[in-house]
């Protein structure tokens, strides 16, 4: 494939971009409208695997014990490049959803609980994930879209960023 078109509406990767920021307005409309204008788009990333481990957590009757991820694995998970996880941490702990605390074993790396809120807020956030993302692909059929995310997951892979987690 060459860029040698400069027609915006057949440019992939204009295409892409435009679609991210759009889809990413509307989530962070949909953010606010459900009274939750402290959670950013950027912190999805974050609390989807804080929340998926807090899940496993509570799977294997670890109830209460608030293991947390050390915060490289966390930024492998989320998709996250390490010198933009401090500043979404930083940002997510100042608006009350983590906390970060030294990791006893390693006293180089930090680890990254959900705070009370931070769990707390799981349903209202995605809800209104499920409702800006049933807006975004309205009309769009299943098989589509599922294909749509097989072409994003390819080129995921293909840019080295395909560890998906």
């Amino acid at each position: 494939m060459k860029f040698n078109n400069l027609d915006t509406q057949e440019s992939p990767y204009f295409l892409l971009t435009r679609a991210s920021l759009s889809a990413t307005a509307m989530l962070r409309k949909a953010l606010a409208s459900a009274g939750l204008g402290n959670i950013r788009p950027a912190y999805l990333g974050v609390l989807m695997c804080l929340w998926k481990e807090e899940s496993l957590d509570e799977a294997l009757a670890k109830l209460g014990t608030r293991e947390g991820m050390k915060i490289a694995e966390l930024g492998r998970c989320a998709g996250l490049e390490p010198s933009s996880m401090t500043g979404v941490i930083d940002r997510m702990e100042r608006d009350g959803l983590v906390e970060r605390t030294s990791d006893p074993d390693d006293r180089r790396a930090q680890i990254i609980r959900l705070t009370a809120e931070g769990s707390r807020v799981r349903g209202k956030v995605t809800g209104a994930v499920d409702a800006a993302l049933a807006e975004c692909f309205a009309g769009i059929d299943m098989k589509r879209l599922a294909a749509f995310s097989e072409v994003l997951r390819a080129v995921l892979r293909s840019t080295n960023r395909g560890e998906l987690s």
